[in-house]
């Protein structure tokens, strides 16, 4: 990929993140984290709705299939262990129920947010 086609998907991503960031918010939805990295992986969005904890991967693609097609075992793997060193660095989550999401976003439509899309 040169380096052209990589800044235009790097912020096709982060116009996807904000717009789903906003999305959940307006779903009741709390943000607690956008883009936290670790060692092990990455996590897109960490939002809280009562005692649920969603940790949401954000896929922007030219149609839904195409996008869940992309959220590879390998990829799902980094995220929980990102997750769960998210959650061990704030004590005051550990009780919460974990829930790991998705959102895609496609052209002309508004997110789709795909709850519990899978479980570790």
């Amino acid at each position: 990929m040169t380096g052209a086609r990589k800044r235009r998907a790097w912020a096709l991503g982060r116009l996807a993140e904000s717009l789903c960031a906003w999305h959940l918010r307006f779903r009741g939805y709390r943000i607690l984290a956008r883009r936290f990295r670790s060692p092990l992986g990455e996590i897109d969005i960490v939002a809280r709705r009562g005692n649920t904890l969603a940790v949401v991967e954000v896929k922007a693609r030219a149609d839904a299939a195409q996008a869940m097609d992309s959220l590879g075992p390998r990829q799902r793997g980094r995220i929980q262990r990102a997750a769960e060193v998210f959650i061990a660095a704030r004590p005051a989550l550990a009780g919460m129920d974990v829930r790991f999401d998705v959102m895609v976003v496609t052209p002309w439509r508004p997110p789709a947010h795909i709850m519990d899309a899978w479980r570790p």
